[in-house]
């Protein structure tokens, strides 16, 4: 364990890419939503979401997988296993013309995308603990922001100038570089004697001991009701943007400002967490997230959507406040779990990820002619995550 402040640039890199390769996967497909359901028969638009939201139903349940064989046979090999059926399942996405069976290689994408995505937070646990472990989270996310730029520039140019399978084999070969990398430089960060003993149970025992540590199931639930909230936004911005405020060939450029802030807010984290720590910051940012939604509902409830000026104002603050959440909350879930980072991992991304899911598909349901009900619900969660940090606050005393 590495407490001292200390950051190795190398390691950062690479826990941010083997993170990537999820962004990459979701973000680069939102152009072509429009297009792979015109190519899959699809009559409802509002389905397209699906292509985004099952990907995170295979997070959520291969993280379950991944996270305990991991803490018995070390994270490197786990973390290739998945990537190979991260492979498998591009090679079925490319060469369907089914929806459904579309959705199926959507969702085992996301299964062995847990690996990586799971792993490398356990990685970054075995290294770091504290304060410190949220300031090396956050320059993860703030690399890992970068994609979600460039992503959908990226995508609409494939689709532009190749198509969308094209999209899918530039995924799979930016994956592989990474695993390359991974397999060369990085080292097992766990070593055999903290390995736990495979069997049956370890999952059970696993499940019981997360259990009994308050402070990783509350702040397991506030990020499941953040990442659905976000969720939401990713699975509706190409709708919202192309439908409602007829930017379509803009799209990726206001995606790409939106994450910037994202990434700002992820910048300062890592500057500040050190000094003011992180169960500040990220209750905070739960505030800040709540206002800036209850104001939006407030200043616009007749459902009439404001000018795209005042939209993004308000999606740049909701996400700057998120840019203080998203690595906070994990490293609060996991600081008592050090003993069990696989494991606790595992649960603390399944847990958040199957709650964020059908919060995403519910919510995504209603924004068709209006982005009211988008913040509606960042409304709702965001207080019911407040309410859970004021619980938790009362236990800490």
């Amino acid at each position: 364990m590495q407490n001292k402040p200390s950051v190795e640039f190398e390691f950062v890199a690479l826990m941010a890419s083997l993170m990537s390769i999820v962004a990459l996967s979701i973000d680069a497909l939102l152009p072509a939503l429009p297009e792979i359901g015109n190519a899959l028969g699809v009559t409802d638009t509002s389905d397209n979401q699906m292509l985004v939201t099952m990907i995170f139903l295979g997070l959520g349940c291969g993280q379950l997988i991944f996270g305990p064989l991991s803490d018995s046979f070390g994270r490197k090999p786990i973390v290739f296993a998945g990537f190979l059926l991260f492979a498998v399942a591009t090679i079925i996405c490319v060469t369907t013309k089914s929806f459904e069976v579309m959705i199926v290689g959507r969702i085992l994408q996301g299964v062995g995308l847990a690996s990586p995505r799971t792993l490398s937070i356990a990685m970054i646990r075995d290294r770091y603990s504290g304060d410190f472990m949220a300031k090396i989270l956050s320059i993860v996310v703030m690399v890992f922001i970068l994609v979600p730029i460039i992503a959908p520039t990226l995508g609409q140019f494939l689709l532009n100038y190749y198509n969308w399978e094209s999209i899918f084999y530039v995924n799979l070969l930016f994956g592989l570089i990474i695993m390359l990398w991974f397999w060369r430089r990085q080292e097992e960060t766990l070593s055999i004697e903290k390995r736990i003993k495979f069997t049956p149970m370890i999952f059970i025992n696993g499940t019981k001991e997360f259990m009994k540590h308050k402070h990783a199931v509350g702040f397991t639930l506030v990020s499941g009701f953040i990442t659905g909230s976000f969720m939401v936004y990713l699975s509706t911005a190409q709708q919202i943007f192309e439908h409602q405020y007829n930017l379509g060939d803009k799209f990726p450029y206001i995606f790409a400002s939106l994450a910037i802030s994202v990434g700002f807010a992820t910048f300062l984290n890592s500057r500040y967490v050190i000094r003011f720590g992180m169960w500040r910051i990220a209750y905070g940012g739960t505030i800040g997230f709540c206002a800036i939604s209850v104001l939006y509902v407030v200043l616009f409830w007749s459902g009439v959507n404001p000018s795209i000026e005042v939209l993004i104002a308000f999606f740049s603050l909701q996400f700057f406040a998120i840019g203080f959440l998203f690595g906070n909350l994990r490293s609060l879930a996991m600081q008592p779990l050090g003993h069990i980072a696989g494991i606790g991992a595992a649960i603390n991304g399944f847990v958040s990820t199957v709650l964020a899911v059908p919060i995403a598909n519910y919510i995504g349901g209603f924004v068709s002619d209006s982005v009211l009900p988008l913040f509606i619900g960042f409304s709702i969660f965001g207080i019911l995550s407040l309410l859970v940090f004021m619980r938790l606050q009362v236990l800490r005393k």
